[in-house]
């Protein structure tokens, strides 16, 4: 009797143990299936003429604790040109995009890799499904790319997503994506190439931070840091009560757009658009700023002179401007200017267009230069591409833009606004050949070029260091490389920067 008690233990306890084996495997199974290991596939673009080879990589890079638990899973795409005799001789690009909550797929389809979302050449998209086609104006042929989805975006995650939120905020951020950097570099025995950063809207301020971050604590010292739409002191785009800086740093933006949109008188319009910019500038500095300064100080004559201004460069009506206090909100400024046609204008690109459903609506009720019309077509080329031509095998939903990272912590800034300028300031400081080039676009209503001005001219840039400051115009928004034309352009000026 005992023995057929010990033996239906023994079955019993096989049993489980045989439950358990299953269950570890069924549980690293599903792990397998959430989170890729970087595959490689090869192969071929056209660039200037020249057949470039090159290797992608796709998958997670583990981040690890000191104790070596791991913390995150960070997705990455990795392309580098092959037969390269020595690789660490070859210029290394990290890039990024903003948000917070954006993955980076904006740089990678839009401009720098060797795919591309195929779009007209003025900028607007084709019909759906959409497609990629090769990109003959990539950087590849100047540098290898790397491109960096922060954890929440993307296919990146943390280990564990209740404590998620240690990667949200603009030191975590830092912190995580420098320690991907580092790890990257050193896995792939790149520490020897010229290393470079590129980031777009709030990756200008990423790589602004990282700048100095990477010198700090790794001793990582860069060559280059490229800015696209660059937001690096928040107080410049922050319309807040009491704050006029934003009222002045957007009105050339402004005068872009309206002479863009012909709402400008006769004598205006037949300016180019360089002069127009110009002239709107120097008003926004001078006489804008002052009449800002005086608020209720302003005689009756000096405010309805100021007004008249304001019109001239505008578009918009004298008795709106009087009724908004001689200051347009950007987002009132979108609806407002073409409300007569039915119109709301684009906030990423002000040379985009939409209807208006409600004709008396005081705030834009979308943004046409991001909802349909890039939003739609780079969400499904970058999950085709990375499913059927990179080969990764993932059950995770790709977060092109996502709202998981909200509330994002702006803790390191607490009573004052976000200013990473003096980073990047100490960074050339203490790295003197740190060159910067910073790319704007004169229909950006994100973040506006005099915005990305008024802020280096006042960093405090040693006087010798200020050659090492380059700054770059495209006749487009945000996303200047949707139009043709444009990125043609950025290709030229990206050959000399790297050179």
């Amino acid at each position: 009797m005992l023995t057929a008690f010990v033996r239906c233990f023994v079955l019993v306890a096989l049993a489980c143990f045989a439950c358990t084996i299953s269950s570890a495997a069924d549980s690293l199974s599903a792990k397998a299936a959430i989170f890729q290991d970087p595959v490689t596939t090869s192969h071929s673009v056209v660039i200037d003429g020249q057949r470039i080879d090159y290797q992608a990589t796709a998958g997670h890079l583990t981040m690890l604790k000191e104790d070596g638990t791991p913390r995150a899973k960070v997705f990455f795409i990795a392309y580098t040109r092959t037969g390269v005799k020595d690789p660490a001789s070859r210029p290394l690009t990290f890039s990024f995009n903003g948000g917070p909550g954006s993955s980076s797929v904006w740089l990678h389809l839009g401009v720098l890799g060797p795919r591309r979302v195929a779009m007209n050449d003025d900028g607007t998209t084709l019909a759906p499904p959409y497609k990629l086609v090769d990109n003959d104006q990539s950087w590849l042929d100047l540098s290898d790319l790397v491109f960096i989805d922060p954890v929440s975006t993307g296919f990146s995650r943390a280990s564990d997503e209740k404590d998620a939120k240690q990667f949200h905020g603009y030191n975590q951020d830092i912190e995580s994506v420098g320690e991907f950097i580092r790890r990257w570099t050193s896995d792939n025995k790149r520490w020897a190439s010229p290393k470079y950063l590129i980031g777009e809207s709030y990756g200008t301020t990423r790589a602004s931070g990282l700048s100095e971050h990477l010198q700090n604590r790794y001793g990582m010292y860069l060559n280059g840091v490229i800015l696209v739409s660059a937001v690096l002191n928040f107080q410049s785009i922050d319309f807040a009560d009491g704050n006029d800086l934003p009222f002045a740093t957007f009105l050339p933006t402004y005068a872009a757009t309206a002479w863009y949109h012909k709402r400008l008188s006769p004598a205006m319009q037949s300016k180019t658009l360089e002069q127009v910019v110009t002239e709107a500038r120097e008003f926004a500095i001078n006489d804008y700023s002052t009449a800002l300064m005086k608020g209720t100080r302003l005689t009756n004559a000096e405010r309805a002179a100021i007004i008249t201004r304001i019109a001239q460069f505008t578009g918009l009506r004298e008795e709106y401007i009087d009724k908004a206090e001689l200051r347009p909100i950007i987002f009132r400024f979108c609806q407002e200017l073409l409300r007569d046609k039915g119109q709301v204008i684009g906030r990423f690109d002000s040379r985009y267009t939409g209807t208006i459903a409600d004709r008396l609506g005081e705030s834009m009720e979308r943004d046409p230069s991001h909802h349909p019309t890039i939003a739609g077509c780079f969400s499904t080329c970058i999950n085709d591409y990375l499913g059927r031509e990179l080969n990764v095998k993932t059950t995770l939903p790709y977060e092109v833009l996502t709202g998981r990272v909200w509330p994002w912590d702006y803790s390191n800034a607490q009573n004052e606004y976000l200013n990473v300028a003096p980073k990047l300031r100490n960074a050339m400081q203490m790295n003197p050949d740190l060159r910067v080039w910073v790319l704007n676009g004169y229909y950006d209503l994100a973040t506006p070029f005099y915005g990305a001005e008024y802020t280096f001219e006042h960093m405090g840039i040693p006087q010798p260091l200020t050659k090492n400051v380059q700054m770059s115009y495209y006749a487009a928004g945000h996303m200047m490389y949707l139009l043709k034309t444009e990125l043609v352009q950025m290709k030229k000026d990206a050959r000399g920067f790297y050179r």
